[in-house]
């Protein structure tokens, strides 16, 4: 056996990973003031140490006081371009960011996820079946590897110093590889995880320096072992097999920890099994129990047992937890507690939203709750006795959630299993397109953005203070009309052929709709990360869901007395209101989507009798619920597409139905995205440098598409030539006729500076491309 520090037990009680980005969003404020100049990397340093230091004392007040059962999992911006910056695997295209001493700086890491005036940043995309969203590597065959960043041992080494021995944490070798994509320069069927031969000695380079910084566990995460991929099973195997029978037989190293979150490891327990890794984490919350001979396989290594829900927000069924782990210590050998999958996925505690009710708060379980639930667990698994009292409670929360009012409402139930085949389908695409060319009078290419405009500093403190009393409902109505105002006019003046409203009313495009239907609760200070700053407030999908009123009519009515040109009206999909909440675990899905598909089937109606002749429908989630396992994911796509097609089944032929989708593996649900059967899909495109048109052509997609070509997750500004040469892509794909033109999500987060100029140069691009076609034409 390697010669490694002394063996230390890994904790009864952990988690597997801990919200980063601060309890009132310090990290957040922290890296925009860095980014705006206002504060240096040394200042920057300083709050990130804080944010550390406070986590880690406060995981221990909760309990988790032994050795390593503090999760190491700090990140300045994305775990998955932290692993990037530690391998060093700068795209060429960046040119050389590390400095003289092979280092990767904080300039570099952040230049690789926010690109620069001439460079488009790192791909992003949904991190599993979840909102948060990744960078994804390059990885070509001239790729070098280095250990080119020491933050993970800095990290370590500052908790160590301070009395606590944290846990550290890196993305796994063979996740990084699958999550990976082929750089530009790669040849054709190039694999990233044919590299994986390269990046092991820089793994092991880490592990040995995190040895002599003292730690005496490491975390290496491998979600990827529980999807199923297009890369054979066998080859998958085998790459987990090489890394493993390497990292242990390191030199020095931390005992090791794989963890397998997001869904259930099937074959690949085996195959870790058989390494000599120390222990091994599975998801026993999402996943079933794994049998008695896959587990006894694992024989002296620990078993890791997320039994604790981390993706979502309810309070765990402690009984039923008990049974689990009884059953799992049956045929396992030693068996610890901690949560199904990172606790990043869920607010910090749920005692600070006193505006909740009673009832409704002691159905939750934040992220500070389920450190608690996991101690109660590993004591049950110590003394079966001294947990009797925390099981109790929560089986009597769980049965008082179950029979409580407004959970289950007969009309609602009555209204969804009455629906018919007829209830989700609208007239064929001819008759509709045919309806809508006469309503609507568009030019070829049309220009549109996707929905909400810049929100201000302004709009921010017009809400707030319309939320404190300090301005009247009239006053506040009054600023967002102006507002809309505003946007209306630059919209006009910029020559876009389809407006918006830009949503100056709208906190959040999933918590607007929470606060006007019945079922839904909202949070104070319930922040949770989607990428690098950008945090949001997922919404508490706790009953039957109905709308009492109209919710958006009276703002896009407004909006479109102010012009001659259509306004489209902006609702959130069903599906993406139930990703983009914690939604209700007490009945199916399917059952819940069709719920807020009918109360959003009533405001289409509305919007179309207050005149208005377009409706984009948003769906930008779709992808993100899809089932990691490929036998699961017809089911799933059936129930997510009738949902869309029950909310918008109801429109006229000539109301022009949109939906918009982003940062999802198109491909994958091409079919799906077909069988939504709206009129206008805008999706993202950009930042993939136009990937999605490729997937079109071949699937023959034939109604109208947007694939975007601004990038609004980044600060810098697409040139003219730029977008032109991504239309000029897309128009060599798509059929000219079936293509708009648009931003890749909406502009909320953008600055109006930035906005105005790209938008600008947008327009000016699209009237290139449109000259272009006109004369091939003659």
């Amino acid at each position: 056996m390697p010669e490694n520090n002394p063996a230390t037990p890994f904790p009864a009680a952990s988690l597997l990973g801990y919200p980063r980005i601060g309890r009132r969003r310090e990290l957040k404020r922290a890296v925009e003031a860095y980014w705006a100049g206002k504060i240096d990397a040394d200042a920057l340093d300083a709050a990130a140490k804080d944010i550390q230091l406070s986590i880690a004392r406060r995981l221990q007040d909760l309990g988790l006081t032994e050795a390593a059962a503090v999760p190491g999992t700090f990140s300045y911006y994305d775990q998955v371009l932290d692993a990037t910056a530690h391998l060093g695997a700068v795209p060429a295209r960046f040119g050389n960011l590390l400095d003289a001493e092979g280092q990767l700086d904080i300039d570099g890491y952040f230049t690789l996820a926010r690109g620069t005036k001439d460079q488009q940043p790192l791909e992003m995309t949904k991190w599993f079946d979840t909102n948060y969203h990744y960078l994804v590597p390059e990885i070509g065959p001239a790729t070098t590897f280095a250990l080119a960043s020491n933050r993970i041992v800095a990290e370590f080494e500052f908790a160590l110093a301070n009395g606590i021995e944290t846990r550290p944490y890196i993305v796994g070798p063979v996740t990084y590889l699958l999550l990976s994509k082929a750089s530009d320069d790669a040849p054709a069927g190039f694999a990233p995880l044919s590299r994986l031969e390269d990046i092991l000695p820089v793994y092991t380079q880490l592990l040995e320096k995190l040895a002599a910084a003292g730690a005496s566990w490491i975390q290496l995460d491998e979600p990827a072992l529980v999807v199923d991929h297009d890369t054979p099973a066998a080859e998958i195997e085998a790459a987990v097999a090489r890394s493993y029978e390497v990292l242990s037989g390191a030199a020095r190293r931390p005992q090791i920890l794989v963890s397998t979150p997001y869904g259930a490891l099937d074959g690949q327990l085996g195959t870790l099994a058989a390494t000599a890794i120390d222990a091994l984490h599975i998801d026993a919350f999402k996943g079933a129990v794994p049998s008695a001979a896959a587990l006894a396989a694992l024989g002296d290594k620990t078993l890791v047992a997320g039994v604790v829900d981390g993706h979502n927000i309810w309070r765990n069924d402690l009984a039923a937890s008990a049974a689990k782990l009884d059953e799992l210590k049956a045929a396992a050998g030693r068996v610890t507690v901690s949560t199904s999958t990172s606790t990043q996925h869920v607010p910090h505690d749920v005692t600070e939203e006193g505006q909740l009710s009673d009832d409704l708060r002691s159905w939750l379980a934040f992220a500070d709750q389920k450190a608690v639930e996991v101690k109660a667990l590993a004591s049950y698994l110590a003394d079966p006795a001294s947990a009797r009292a925390a099981i109790d409670e929560a089986s009597a929360a769980i049965a008082g959630r179950a029979a409580a009012a407004g959970v289950r409402r007969e009309e609602v139930r009555t209204r969804t299993g009455s629906l018919t085949d007829a209830d989700f389908s609208r007239s064929e695409y001819a008759v509709r397109e045919a309806a809508q060319e006469k309503a609507l009078h568009l030019p070829p290419l049309p220009t549109t953005t996707i929905g909400s405009f810049p929100q201000t500093s302004e709009i921010r403190s017009a809400r707030a203070r319309n939320n404190k009393g300090e301005l009247t409902n009239a006053q506040y109505e009054q600023l967002m009309k102006d507002e809309i105002k505003r946007v209306v006019e630059l919209q006009e003046e910029l020559g876009y052929d389809v407006l918006v409203h830009g949503e100056p009313e709208r906190n959040d495009m999933v918590q607007y709709f929470a606060e006007n239907l019945d079922g839904f609760d909202v949070t104070v200070h319930g922040w949770v990360q989607s990428y690098g700053s950008r945090c949001t407030r997922p919404s508490i999908l706790w009953g039957d869901v109905t709308r009492s009123a109209p919710i958006t009519v009276k703002w896009a009515e407004y909006a479109q007395s102010l012009t001659g040109k259509p306004m489209k009206g902006m609702l959130t999909g069903p599906v993406t209101i139930l990703a983009w909440s914690f939604v209700r675990d007490d009945q199916p899905l399917g059952e819940t989507a069709n719920q807020v598909g009918l109360a959003l089937r009533d405001e289409i109606a509305d919007l179309e009798a207050a005149g208005i002749k377009i409706i984009q429908v948003d769906e930008p989630a779709l992808r993100e619920l899809l089932p990691l396992r490929k036998a699961e994911q017809a089911a799933y796509l059936k129930w997510s597409v009738e949902s869309f097609r029950l909310a918008t089944a109801g429109a006229a032929d000539a109301t022009q139905i949109h939906t918009h989708l982003c940062y999802s593996e198109f491909g994958v649900i091409i079919d799906a995205i077909d069988g939504l059967d709206a009129d206008v899909t805008s999706i993202e495109a950009a930042r993939s440098r136009m990937e999605v048109v490729h997937d079109l052509e071949s699937h023959g997609f034939g109604r109208g598409v947007g694939p975007g070509v601004y990038d609004i997750h980044s600060p810098r500004v697409p040139g003219e030539a730029e977008v032109t040469e991504l239309l000029a892509t897309a128009v060599k794909h798509v059929p000219s006729r079936q293509l708009w033109v648009n931003p890749d999500c909406g502009l909320k987060t953008r600055g109006y500076a930035e906005t105005e100029e790209s938008l600008r140069n947008l327009v000016k691009a699209t009237k290139t491309i449109r000259a272009g076609l006109l004369a091939a034409a003659n």
